[in-house]
């Protein structure tokens, strides 16, 4: 999920800060303000968002403000704890980061947060992804929860001295060509397995990121169909991609490190894995774990099946929030054309707003940390194609439920023979 800081533009200059202003002030406003008092914004964030420098500017264009951030590095305690305090009337922040597969969930409450349609949102809504725009409002088209921030356009690290020690290519386009399909994807990893003579290095980090990656280029749903009934038996993507990570898992060709935890963390350090599927975001992680001493070893190629979506965000004010004018204020200026820029250029995180794919610093943006690959060109072309995937509002609890059970396989706690059963026992259990 990965996943949260950015740069403030002045509010004249930015696309979408120019529309939100006029309904962002005044009496319009879901509170009167600071009434000149010095104002504390809470933003609740997972991961890393790259708003560090957006905050020094909010707060110098705005005084008497200060931001303080709160990122949790675990998505699953994020949206759980995040869930509780939202259903509870407590005390979530002034701002919230929603998670792609959180939104159709907060949308049953949307009387939670402040609507932004209310503060212009509807002028501006045009200028997003079309599936960004939609995805945070209400079935009625009434109610609108939260900005767009980014997109998880997806791609495939990988470790170039650890190709090169298994003999394989090292060169972005010669590694593209060698996994079109999953199938070939599998083929390869075989072929890094035996090359590279160690059983401490694997080929990929863990079954599971590579199952999220394969089912969400399956169609455009995965457990739930858009009546919310749970299809993991009927649709067949689910299936694929259970079968596909099983077959990495029989081969041994993944390190068992479940995502975001402290020893897959030390595993960009160590060298445990060579490949990882990245999207845009996951860039800014890897640099983070593994170090300035890495740089130049990781580069990026396109993932196999040619594209696909692991991620995205949204910026919503909770009704809870004691600060509301200043907290619309603030998502107003991270989610402008020069606040996604800067989270770019700070974490990788792809913007949403598709006016920005045709300028020359998206364009041709590279990553110098990556042996200078074209992010900007590996990247945008997928963003620009995605289309929306329907989770359903138990898409989480579902989505950990398949999970947990394909980690027991990967670590032997549980066979393969009755994995797939396990996990759609649990998947049914999870979505009562």
């Amino acid at each position: 999920m990965n996943r949260t800081q950015r740069i403030a533009a002045a509010a004249a200059s930015a696309l979408v800060v120019g529309v939100l202003a006029a309904g962002c002030g005044g009496s319009g406003s879901d509170s009167e303000g600071s009434g000149g008092k010095d104002v504390t914004l809470r933003v609740n964030l997972f991961g890393q968002f790259g708003y560090k420098d957006l905050y020094k500017q909010f707060e110098a264009d705005h005084p008497g403000v200060k931001i303080v951030e709160t990122a949790e590095g675990d998505l699953g305690k994020y949206n759980t704890k995040l869930s509780q305090q939202i259903a509870a009337n407590a005390s979530a922040g002034d701002v919230v980061a929603i998670e792609e597969g959180q939104t159709v969930n907060f949308l049953q409450i949307p009387d939670k947060f402040v609507n932004l349609q209310d503060h212009g949102y509807n002028e501006i809504k045009d200028q997003y992804l079309p599936y960004v725009a939609n995805a945070a409002t209400t079935a009625d088209g009434k109610t609108t929860i939260g900005l767009g921030t980014d997109v998880g356009g997806l791609a495939m690290c990988y470790r170039r001295d650890l190709f090169e020690k298994a003999g394989l290519p090292t060169d972005r386009d010669e590694v593209a060509k060698l996994w079109p399909t999953w199938d070939d994807f599998i083929a390869t990893g075989e072929k890094f397995q035996a090359g590279i003579k160690n059983d401490k290095i694997h080929f990929i980090d863990a079954a599971t990121n590579v199952y999220n990656s394969i089912l969400m280029q399956g169609g455009d749903e995965t457990y739930f169909d858009r009546d919310n009934k749970l299809v993991v038996e009927s649709n067949p993507a689910v299936k694929n991609a259970w079968d596909l990570a099983n077959t990495m898992i029989d081969d041994k060709l993944t390190a068992k490190l479940a995502a975001f935890s402290d020893e897959w963390n030390a595993g960009f350090k160590n060298g445990s894995f060579a490949t990882i599927a990245c999207p845009a975001w996951m860039t800014g992680y890897i640099k983070g774990q593994a170090g300035d001493s890495f740089a130049g070893k990781w580069d990026i190629a396109t993932v196999p099946g040619g594209g696909g979506n692991w991620g995205g965000s949204w910026l919503a004010v909770p009704k809870t929030s004691k600060h509301q004018k200043e907290a619309i204020e603030l998502i107003k200026f991270l989610s402008s054309e020069k606040g996604q820029m800067g989270a770019f250029k700070s974490e990788g995180r792809l913007p949403s707003l598709p006016a920005l794919y045709d300028t020359p610093e998206l364009k041709d943006a590279k990553n110098a940390y990556f042996n200078d690959a074209p992010i900007g060109q590996l990247f945008v072309a997928g963003a620009k194609n995605l289309k929306p995937v329907y989770l359903g509002a138990k898409n989480v609890p579902v989505r950990d439920a398949f999970e947990n059970v394909l980690r027991a396989v990967e670590s032997g706690d549980r066979s393969q023979s009755d994995g797939w059963e396990a996990a759609v026992k649990a998947a049914e259990k999870a979505a009562k």
